[in-house]
C-alpha cells in the first residue's frame, strides 16, 4: 500500500486530510529536508552551510566534553527515576532521549546570557552551573530550587505549562530597554525552554507576539519530543512547529535534537541573532521522549515499542561514542573515566537525597517574602500554636 503524502498547499481553499497531516508530521523520522544535522545517528559527521562555522571550534578536545556532560546528566536523570521509584522523591521528571539538545544548546550560553525552563531542563541546568543535587529539593517537595537564579542566570523551574515563556518575554524586552543587545561580544540574550505540548497553551503564543512585537532578544527553544503526554503531534499542529514562527514574523530552524553538535551550532547562531538585535528565533528541537511524562504516567498505554526502538537507534550519546571512537580515535579509557565518574555521581545524588532533611511547619511561611510581613507572621503564630497542641502522631 501506498504511503500518504504530505500536504503542499497551493489552493487557500483546500484541506489537508488527517493521513496529509500525519505524513507531514511524522512521516519524517529524520526531521524532514529542513532538519539541520551535523552528526548522523551513525556518527557520521555532515555539514550545514548555514550553521558550520558555529561548531568549527568543536574538535576532539569539546567534544568530549560535550560527551561527558550527557553521560552524567543520563545517570543522574537515571538515578532520579529510581530514587522515585523508592519512594525518595514524590515525582521525578526524566529527560531520558533529550540529553543533545539539553546540552547543546546550555553549552552555546555565554555567561550574559538568561535561561527559562520548564521542569524537565536537568541537562540545562547542569550547564548552568547547577549541581544535581540542587534539583532534588523540587520533587521531593522540600523547596522549589537551591540555588541562586541570578548568580546561575537560570530560572526557577516552572511546573505551569507555558509559563516560562510569558517570564522570559519581560525578561527580553528588559533586556532591550536596558540597552543590553546590539554588541555582538558584550550583549545578552535569553532562552527559553518548552516542550511540543506547551506550545498548544495561550501562555506560548502570548509570549510569541510580545517578543516579536519589541524585538525581544529571545531564543524559544522547543523541544519536540512527539508527545505531549499522551497525545501525539499531528493532534496539535497542522505544520511542523517551527514553521509557526513565520506567522509571528521571526525564523523558525528544525535542528536534529539528538545531535549536540547541531544543537550547538543552532542555538549559538540564534542568541547571537538575540545579541545583535535580529531576535527573536524559534528553534524546534526534534527529539524524543525516550520515557514516560513522569514517573506518575505509564507510556506503554498510548504508544508502541516499536516506536520507542525505532529512536533507540538515534540515541545521542551513542552517536557523539562512535564518532569519538571510529573518527577520533579516542581510547577506550576515556570512556571508562567517564562511567566512573557517572557512578560517583550516582553515589553523591542517592546519599544527598537519604539525609535531605525535612522542613518543619514553619519554612512555609519564612520563605514568602524577603523583607517581614505582619500578616504572614500572624498566620505563622497561629498556626505554630495550632500544630503545637496536636500529640505527637494526631493527623494534623
Amino acid at each position: 500500500m501506498e504511503e500518504p503524502q504530505a500536504w503542499v498547499p497551493t489552493d487557500p481553499r483546500a484541506r489537508a486530510s488527517h493521513d496529509q497531516v500525519v505524513a507531514g508530521l511524522k512521516g519524517t523520522d529524520e526531521g524532514g529536508a529542513e532538519l539541520v544535522q551535523l552528526l548522523s545517528p551513525e556518527g557520521e559527521r555532515g555539514g550545514d552551510p548555514r550553521f558550520d562555522a558555529y561548531a568549527a571550534d568543536v574538535g576532539v578536545e569539546e567534544l568530549k566534553g560535550l560527551y561527558r556532560d550527557m553521560v552524567l546528566v543520563r545517570r543522574a536523570d537515571r538515578e532520579g527515576n529510581a530514587l522515585q521509584r523508592q519512594g525518595q522523591l514524590g515525582i521525578w521528571v526524566p529527560l531520558l532521549g533529550q540529553e543533545a539538545a539539553q546540552i547543546g544548546s546550555g553549552r552555546a550560553m555565554r555567561p550574559q546570557d538568561m535561561a527559562f525552563p520548564s521542569y524537565r531542563e536537568h541537562g540545562v541546568a547542569w550547564c548552568r552551573g547547577v549541581d544535581p543535587t540542587e534539583l532534588l529539593g523540587i520533587f521531593r517537595g522540600t523547596d522549589h530550587g537551591g540555588w541562586d537564579s541570578v548568580e546561575r542566570r537560570f530560572h526557577p523551574y516552572t511546573i505551569v505549562i507555558g509559563n516560562q515563556c510569558l517570564n522570559a518575554a519581560g525578561y527580553a524586552m528588559g533586556q532591550r530597554f536596558e540597552s543590553k543587545v546590539g554588541d555582538p561580544e558584550s550583549g545578552e540574550a535569553t532562552i527559553c525552554y518548552f516542550g511540543d505540548g506547551a506550545t498548544s497553551q495561550g501562555d506560548v503564543h502570548e509570549g510569541f507576539v510580545w517578543a516579536a512585537a519589541y524585538d525581544a532578544p529571545l531564543v524559544f527553544f522547543c523541544q519536540n519530543n512527539q508527545w505531549a503526554i499522551s497525545v501525539p503531534l499531528e493532534r496539535q499542529t497542522r505544520v511542523p512547529l517551527y514553521q509557526r514562527a513565520r506567522g509571528y514574523g521571526f525564523p523558525g530552524v528544525r535542528v536534529d535534537g539528538n545531535d549536540v553538535l547541531a544543537c550547538l551550532a543552532v542555538t549559538r547562531w540564534a542568541l547571537e541573532e538575540c545579541r545583535t538585535g535580529n531576535g527573536p528565533v524559534l528553534i524546534e528541537a526534534f527529539t524524543y521522549r525516550m520515557d514516560s511524562h513522569t514517573t506518575s504516567d505509564d507510556a506503554s498505554r498510548y504508544r508502541l515499542a516499536d516506536e520507542v526502538e525505532l529512536w533507540k537507534l538515534k540515541d545521542p550519546i551513542e552517536r557523539v561514542r562512535v564518532h569519538l571512537v571510529r573518527s577520533l580515535g579516542v581510547e577506550p579509557g576515556f570512556f571508562s573515566r567517564v562511567d566512573a565518574e557517572a557512578d560517583e555521581l550516582a553515589v553523591r545524588l542517592r546519599e544527598f537525597c537519604r539525609s535531605m532533611p525535612t522542613p518543619g511547619p514553619e519554612r512555609m511561611f519564612s520563605e514568602v517574602y524577603a523583607q517581614a510581613s505582619p500578616q504572614v507572621d500572624a498566620q505563622r503564630d497561629e498556626y505554630l500554636a495550632y500544630h503545637a497542641s496536636f500529640s505527637d502522631g494526631e493527623q494534623r
